[in-house]
């Protein structure tokens, strides 16, 4: 397939983790290498297609401020590859807790099928949620189905509460509909909540606002399948370091501030 067409692909795509969706945007990306003016381009096109992912605009970030953009590219697979964050969340993870999660979330998804031991609390948010329930309970877990109006329930009942997200910035992060308001209710109840937030998803603060403009400035609040949730209702952060605190995870990153990814896709 040709470069382009791939990207074109790639950018079309839904419900592709956020590993995936780097791996093959920074292959696409190396046939750009040569031509800054074009990588510049199609770098913004990619983040217009897929605002909501913040591995992405670190992609894009490292390599646009890269004295060699090839090499870059490379590194940033291998980073992407080799992140250890689901590996490190299942040795962490309580013995035999009750835990709750909210629809589909790639890396908390992976980390719980590592485990037998968890009874996991599945809320079906924006349909994928019982798509989630069922994966794990073919595997003979131990699997309650939560509809959306069960969440607070949910949420308050469960020994830990797991959001995931693909941006993190110094203040909020971006997570699946319903998130806020599982934190919120976790929070009342003493019950922990663990953000989960892979490689290259924490951005600093001027990323983090084109970021939020792009993937939630058209739509209304209520109508989204995303929102912004206040990192002061999260206790730890789970990362490619392992647990760490909210300070220690949002001061980790290693995103460039890049202005030429503020402007509007051509």
């Amino acid at each position: 397939m040709h470069p382009i067409e791939h990207l074109r692909y790639v950018a079309r795509s839904s419900g592709v983790g956020q590993e995936s969706l780097v791996r093959e945007t920074a292959g696409a990306l190396l046939s750009f290498g040569h031509d800054p003016a074009g990588l510049v381009t199609t770098c913004r096109r990619m983040i217009a297609r897929q605002p909501s992912s913040g591995p992405l605009m670190w992609l894009a970030s490292r390599v646009l401020t890269a004295a060699d953009p090839r090499s870059e590219v490379r590194a940033c697979m291998q980073a992407i590859t080799e992140d250890k964050t689901a590996r490190l969340l299942s040795r962490q993870l309580p013995v035999e807790a009750a835990v709750c999660v909210l629809g589909w979330p790639d890396l908390v998804g992976g980390t719980l099928r590592r485990r037998g031991d968890l009874r996991v609390l599945v809320v079906d948010v924006v349909g994928e949620g019982c798509h989630l329930a069922q994966r794990l309970s073919e595997q003979d877990g131990w699997v309650d189905e939560v509809a959306e109006s069960g969440l607070g329930a949910a949420a308050a009942s469960a020994d830990l509460v797991l959001l995931e997200t693909a941006a993190v910035g110094p203040d909020g992060f971006l997570a699946v509909s319903g998130s806020r308001a599982a934190a919120a209710v976790a929070q009342a109840a003493e019950v922990p909540v663990w953000l989960v937030a892979g490689k290259g998803t924490v951005l600093p603060g001027r990323m983090w606002d084109s970021l939020v403009e792009r993937a939630l400035g058209m739509v209304e609040a209520w109508e989204a399948d995303e929102e912004v949730v206040p990192l002061a209702l999260v206790d730890r952060v789970a990362g490619p370091d392992g647990l760490v605190s909210v300070a220690e995870a949002v001061s980790s990153t290693d995103c460039p501030v890049t202005p030429e990814l503020f402007c509007a896709a051509i």
